[in-house]
């Protein structure tokens, strides 16, 4: 009984050592190096591009000016969507917590997108009247998506009027204009912004 039990027992943790444990965490060990050498040449091949900027303007003119000019559709529309290179096709303002907006425009002839269409949807997460505004937007060419963003407009109060602080954080997809061009976009949109603070 004594040599059956000792029999039994080698058995056991021979089962235990060499073809339950030792099979199991060398079968881990190389799933877990190849998941690890795959996400290695994912992350290398990636094409999304990260950025965040900041943009400062200051107008001699209130907050609640400022914020008019973001939430009514027709003062945002000259200054965000309009533009001599374009054709706008639609244009629409629910400017509210949950609300949209929404454009897409043609490039008139000559310009390199001629004949394409550039969509552009804002979401309103969050607005303080004549503080802030916090929008996330997506932008597409065609059906093609080709940036996530989070925009944060901030609007303080000063002696000569308003400092705009303006935050904008994207996800560049494939065929994106990418972090310089959007940046100066929104340096030319300010301009415009100045000038319909102007009229």
């Amino acid at each position: 009984m004594a040599q059956s039990a000792r029999a039994r027992w080698r058995k056991k943790k021979y089962l235990s050592n060499y073809l339950t444990i030792c099979p199991y965490r060398l079968i881990l060990k190389s799933r877990l190096n190849h998941f690890l050498h795959s996400r290695s040449e994912v992350i290398a091949q990636s094409t999304t591009i990260h950025s965040t900027f900041v943009i400062e303007r200051s107008f001699p003119v209130t907050p609640e000016r400022v914020f008019d000019a973001f939430a009514n559709p027709e003062k945002k529309r000259r200054w965000y969507a309009d533009g001599e290179n374009k054709q706008i096709e639609s244009y629409d303002l629910d400017f509210r917590v949950g609300g949209k907006e929404h454009y897409a425009s043609g490039f008139k002839e000559g310009h390199s997108l001629a004949g394409r269409t550039l969509k552009s949807e804002n979401m309103y997460r969050n607005i303080v009247p004549n503080s802030r505004i916090v929008f996330t937007s997506t932008m597409a060419l065609g059906e093609q998506c080709f940036s996530i963003s989070l925009g944060t407009v901030e609007l303080l109060p000063t002696e000569k009027g308003t400092d705009l602080i303006l935050t904008f954080q994207s996800a560049f997809l494939e065929g994106a204009d990418g972090p310089e061009m959007r940046e100066a976009g929104w340096r030319g949109l300010l301009d415009k912004l100045a000038g319909e603070l102007a009229r």
